[in-house]
């Protein structure tokens, strides 16, 4: 356990490296801290922080910068946000298309926090409303599938033997008179418990229908907005680092990481913060990422997030990230 100098003196470096960027030693920690304390005392303690992980020493200069470790102690237990934002608190979303609300959600992130925006698009249930079989030709059959909302979505199958349209016919009449408005994962439950009940190429068809329908919804659930990467161009902790700009360039192209890392923080509740080295969550050193779960009607249904090194302004990125998340979730249920 630190004592209050201690924390006090280790509060006051995070947040003079925050602000200038550049290692800080002992006689600035004296005047910034207001404590009356010796240099000797000073360099004492920082020896104490340094021993446990949670300061470091460049080796280009005598002062010390906070490591992940000092990050999250300060981030846990010393960070102290203002009551208001201005910028964030005036600014709107107005209620769109989803997807619309979405690519300005993460555009409004950016601009505010001048580093990278991410949300991920709302989730749909996987339920279908209608379903139709149309024969194409010989053991080729177009599967089309109308969700609740009137999306569409058809997909080609091949089929292990010829079906005439007539059969097709039987196939979606039963579908839909039996299994519309479930979800896709209870459908595919109860054909398991009632095939034997179904003619054999009936159930094979209704359980194709139900796959094709669940890679077609997983696909459209893979939706990932992400504004300002060039943002990154400008932040003195990347721009002499092309191996780490690389990195995270190749993270925002390919998105799987990043939506494993968001579909994290959809499961907890407010304001999360995910600093770099400390986890495999993160796994770049210089990253942090600040995200919270966004919700409609009492539902959590996407996340979003800011992306931005770890020598950010905390205070400003949660306020940034909390109110979006509000407004996001405000203007997608009044749609």
């Amino acid at each position: 356990m630190l004592d209050e100098r201690s924390k006090s003196l280790l509060k006051t470096l995070v947040e003079r490296y925050i602000a200038d960027g550049q290692p800080v030693g002992s006689r600035t920690l004296s005047k910034a801290s207001g404590l009356e304390l010796s240099p000797a005392t000073i360099r004492n303690v920082m020896a104490d922080l340094e021993e446990l992980g949670l300061i470091a020493s460049p080796h280009t200069s005598a002062g010390r910068v906070p490591t992940a470790r000092g990050y999250r102690l300060f981030v846990d237990t010393m960070l102290t946000a203002q009551p208001s934002l201005v910028g964030v608190e005036t600014a709107q979303l107005q209620p769109d298309q989803p997807q619309r609300v979405i690519a300005s959600a993460a555009q409004m992130l950016s601009n505010l926090s001048s580093f990278v925006g991410v949300v991920t698009a709302p989730r749909k249930p996987s339920v279908f409303h209608h379903i139709e079989f149309l024969r194409l030709g010989e053991r080729r059959v177009l599967v089309i599938l109308v969700s609740p909302d009137g999306d569409v979505q058809n997909r080609v199958i091949f089929t292990a033997q010829d079906h005439s349209q007539a059969e097709l016919a039987e196939a979606s009449n039963r579908l839909n008179a039996g299994y519309a408005g479930l979800t896709l994962e209870a459908v595919r439950e109860r054909l398991r418990h009632e095939v034997d009940a179904l003619r054999g190429e009936i159930a094979g068809l209704m359980s194709a229908a139900v796959q094709v329908g669940s890679e077609a919804m997983a696909q459209e659930e893979e939706r990932v907005v992400v504004s300002g990467e060039r943002n990154l161009l400008a932040v003195q902790d990347f721009s002499h680092d092309l191996g780490s700009l690389r990195r995270l360039f190749d993270l925002f192209e390919q998105k799987t990481q990043l939506m494993r890392l968001l579909d994290n923080s959809s499961r907890a509740e407010g304001v999360r913060i995910y600093i770099g080295g400390e986890s495999q969550v993160v796994p770049y050193e210089e990253l942090s990422i600040v995200s919270a779960p966004y919700e409609v009607d009492g539902q959590v249904v996407g996340t979003l997030g800011v992306i931005g090194p770890t020598r950010m302004a905390y205070d400003r990125m949660i306020q940034i990230v909390d109110i979006t998340s509000r407004m996001v979730g405000q203007a997608l249920s009044q749609r």
